[in-house]
């Protein structure tokens, strides 16, 4: 039985449980294991926790992650890569180099007669209005074009700075706090008055989250992060999971 794999906000290039090294071996370990039945892999953002990626240059490091999606994609596995709040000035590379599509707004997708809704899910929802606005910004082609001037090791340190504010700004929130706090949960719950959608699957909220919608069927699955959960979620044509990887301790919240 093949099965399809989400999977969001590894940061890459920032320790946490793990330094980003020890993760980033981990989570080879982990693309090692779901090679042998996956029929997709879905990164839904936040691969990365910086990057700029210049015409010719693209910051260093992430050798492991890259040489196994290279060859995962070289054995025929679909990989679909999204952008999220640290990665967004992800272009061609991954494209050009690896064969793998780049994804900057939110995709439905049918698998096993189920409707997804797939997308990183930074900006959705209510409020938050301070982040649209950068967000905004930072996707301005002109203000892409007027960054690139900058030499990468001016750039790439402006980013490497400007993602670790962000953190420390807005630190990863361990609690779930229910429908009427929980922005994606709105806006999820807004989209089921649009059109019929089985599973809701983001990232950046960094908690594995499993809610059913107010329609007492639909599902809003957030993805967690690999900077302490080690989550993702498995699909196998009939029921969608969410799971741990080396963390016996894993927690699913909102069930």
């Amino acid at each position: 039985m093949t099965k399809t794999y989400f999977a969001s906000d590894f940061h890459l290039g920032t320790d946490g449980r793990l330094t980003s090294r020890e993760r980033e071996r981990q989570i080879v370990r982990w693309l090692d294991k779901i090679a042998l039945d996956a029929a997709e892999l879905y990164l839904v953002g936040d691969v990365f926790d910086y990057w700029f990626e210049y015409r010719k240059v693209v910051p260093k490091g992430y050798v492991r992650l890259l040489g196994k999606l290279a060859e995962l994609r070289e054995n025929g596995l679909p990989i679909y890569f999204f952008t999220g709040n640290h990665d967004m000035w992800m272009f061609r590379y991954l494209e050009e180099e690896l064969g793998i599509p780049i994804y900057r707004d939110p995709v439905v997708r049918e698998f096993g007669g189920k409707k997804f809704y797939i997308g990183h899910g930074d900006g959705l929802g209510p409020g938050d209005y301070g982040y649209k606005f950068i967000k905004a910004v930072f996707s301005n082609p002109v203000c892409q074009w007027l960054f690139e001037r900058l030499h990468p090791n001016a750039g790439l340190w402006l980013m490497t700075t400007f993602s670790g504010t962000s953190r420390k700004a807005n630190p990863s929130d361990p609690k779930f706090h229910g429908e009427e706090k929980e922005r994606l949960i709105q806006f999820c719950n807004d989209q089921l008055d649009l059109a019929d959608i089985d599973y809701f699957i983001f990232g950046h909220r960094h908690l594995p989250i499993d809610y059913t919608l107010k329609n007492g069927k639909s599902r809003y699955i957030n993805l967690g992060d690999w900077v302490v959960f080690n989550s993702y979620a498995v699909f196998d044509g009939e029921r969608l999971e969410l799971k741990f990887f080396e963390n016996a301790q894993g927690k699913i919240f909102g069930r």
